[in-house]
């Protein structure tokens, strides 16, 4: 494992999200590289840090009071708990809503083996020397090289301007059959853009959190789209928005 690797790792280390296999490689990495070591003890700080300031905000009384004084008198022989937790539940529809994305947990069997097929994969392109086939930030080397190598045309698109540094493409396999795998890099984080024909389903962007990754998938011009990285949720998003605007312009 080299540092590129390790420092991509080493937040989901800290995080206690890897598995014993790659939490051995990373921490045997980590023992014999000083610069990765300080990193992981900045981010194990961090951690401690945070833990030890109260974050929690009380609202003020005077806030109960006023909203007390706007509700009918029946309202007030409700409990305040329950009346908080539909303030609660609200609000969280409302963040949904505005994100523009369905939070969900993968009920369908099918398609969490799919999310778990895909995460093992994202996890073994980091390992060894197997992130790219094709190393190229040109799109227009990348995208003819898995020419008559796969049934679809992958999106392969030129996204440094926006923040997405193309870096390359790989074949890989995702429940025993051949995919595209298209290879971005955001600041130290890897995104692996998977390709597969997509099965009749809305195009919705669909977001999750599986085995300390977050996986957005979504569905565009036939193909089913699958973005796994640790990149934050936000800036996940901001690469399917790109790439999505990317595509509908024909860029």
């Amino acid at each position: 494992m080299n540092c590129e690797q390790a420092k991509t790792l080493v937040h989901a280390l800290a995080d206690g999200e890897l598995d014993a296999g790659h939490a051995r490689e990373v921490e045997s990495h980590v023992a014999s590289c000083a610069d990765c070591a300080g990193e992981f003890a900045h981010i194990r700080d961090l951690r401690k840090d945070m833990a030890s300031v109260n974050l929690r905000f009380a609202a003020p009384e005077r806030l109960r009071r006023n909203i007390e004084r706007g509700l009918p008198a029946p309202a007030l022989q409700a409990s305040r708990r329950d009346l908080l937790k539909g303030f609660g539940f609200g609000a969280g529809l409302s963040a949904i809503a505005a994100s523009g994305l369905f939070l969900v947990v993968f009920r369908n069997d099918a398609q969490h083996r799919l999310a778990r097929d895909i995460v093992s994969a994202h996890l073994r392109s980091l390992q060894g020397d197997h992130l790219t086939d094709v190393q190229s930030s040109d799109q227009h080397t990348v995208k003819p090289w898995f020419a008559g190598r796969l049934d679809i045309a992958p999106p392969v698109l030129d996204l440094t301007a926006q923040g997405f540094m193309l870096i390359g493409g790989r074949l890989d396999a995702i429940d025993g059959k051949a995919v595209a795998a298209i290879v971005y890099r955001r600041r130290a984080h890897v995104i692996n853009l998977f390709a597969l024909v997509a099965p009749p389903e809305g195009s919705s962007a669909v977001l999750e959190t599986f085995q300390g990754f977050n996986v957005l998938h979504w569905s565009e011009q036939g193909l089913s789209l699958w973005a796994v990285s640790d990149l934050n949720t936000e800036e996940l998003r901001e690469f399917a928005d790109k790439l999505q605007a990317a595509l509908r312009n024909g860029t």
